[in-house]
């Protein structure tokens, strides 16, 4: 076996891979591209010009990092979601996000029909479409939680490519939420809500330490066991969704929530997944994926903009906030962290912290969401 496949090496390499995708983000082309899409891309690259494995040689390395790295990275990443603290969001801003996520349910069966992707995907445009109904209700934690669930990450161009569609469309809707109240102002003059509440203190991830260290592993193994023992006795029930389910359980107990380091430790481990589907991307598959692009593309701007459309015309029926309805919105498509950025620059600072939580909300719906939209499909 030549080096480059022995399993340490090429771990070492993921790690390298990893920390300068992490260190590429301090820099402001890192930063438009995403640590996410960078460590893709460098595993990628290292991939083709054969100094680690790639699709067409792969090691056993990788098959373990998809089989329980990836599952455990979502329960880590879950174990953030305090659904207690949501209900501060207040009711408008808690309605409008469930408008949206609904809508983007609508807009990505609506766009099915209208494109048809099945036609050229076959089944992955089911898990595709249910993937990217789960990153327009939550975030990326719920697209790979799909991903995961149908093996998909094996397609590794074509998840590669799901990617970078998502980016393009969360960078549109970027722009276009934060043109939606100058626009709609326009129209019709709204009204802001005001969400009175206590000043809290938002609790960031904290650093870990050892006590929490060896509580986390415990958990994280432990439920992945469960997950798979039920899915061995229930083979119909995704051991993803059973290991995302203990996750929201166990989230809501004050003994998990003073663990720190959960985000840390899932947010590292999904890199190291992201670099193994970058190293599955050969430049041969990727030319093939030209025409397939296209559809992608087209579909999800679609389900987007049909997102868009229903949640503007019922959350302005309802809610006549133009800005909390453009946040509302980017928390649904671009996560919580977009919808933040878009409270500053409207100068709402007091529709942070319902940013965040609503965020969260979308954290623990989304994975469920999908689902629904791969079995209604």
């Amino acid at each position: 076996m030549a080096f480059t496949s022995e399993p340490l090496y090429v771990l070492v390499i993921l790690f390298l891979l990893v920390i300068l995708a992490v260190y590429s983000v301090k820099y402001k082309l890192g930063r438009q591209l995403g640590a996410a899409l960078l460590v893709i891309l460098y595993a990628a690259v290292l991939a083709n010009l054969k100094l680690i494995p790639s699709a067409s040689n792969s090691i056993s390395l990788y098959d373990g990092i998809f089989t329980y790295v990836a599952p455990i990275s979502i329960f880590y990443l879950l174990l953030d979601v305090n659904l207690g603290t949501v209900r501060k969001a207040g009711i408008p801003m808690i309605a409008l996000f469930i408008i949206g996520s609904l809508a983007t349910v609508a807009g990505i069966l609506i766009s099915w029909w209208w494109f048809s992707p099945g036609d050229s995907l076959g089944e992955s445009g089911k898990v595709i479409a249910g993937m990217l109904a789960g990153t327009y209700t939550g975030g990326s934690i719920n697209f790979n939680a799909i991903a995961i669930a149908y093996n998909f990450q094996e397609e590794s161009v074509l998840y590669a490519g799901t990617i970078a569609v998502d980016n393009v469309v969360t960078t549109f809707w970027i722009l276009a939420t934060l043109s939606f109240p100058f626009v709609l102002r326009k129209i019709k003059k709204d009204k802001k809500i005001v969400i009175t509440q206590e000043d809290e203190e938002v609790a960031y991830d904290k650093p870990i330490d050892l006590s929490s260290l060896m509580w986390l592993l415990f958990l994280g193994v432990s439920a992945y066991y469960l997950s798979d023992l039920l899915s061995q006795q229930l083979p119909q029930i995704p051991a993803i969704l059973t290991i995302s389910t203990i996750s929201l359980v166990l989230a809501q107990f004050k003994f998990v929530k003073r663990l720190n380091g959960s985000h840390t430790l899932g947010l590292y481990m999904v890199f190291l997944f992201l670099a193994v589907i970058g190293a599955y991307c050969e430049i041969s598959a990727v030319v093939a994926l030209k025409d397939v692009g296209v559809t992608l593309l087209l579909f999800a701007l679609s389900a987007v903009l049909i997102h868009g459309l229903i949640i503007i015309l019922l959350g302005g029926l309802f809610f006549r906030d133009w800005d909390m309805l453009a946040i509302a919105s980017q928390a649904n498509i671009g996560g919580g962290t977009s919808a933040i950025a878009l409270a500053e620059s409207f100068e709402r600072k007091e529709l942070i912290l319902p940013a965040i939580l609503v965020g969260t909300l979308g954290n623990a719906l989304g994975t469920y969401l999908g689902f629904l939209v791969v079995w209604v499909l």
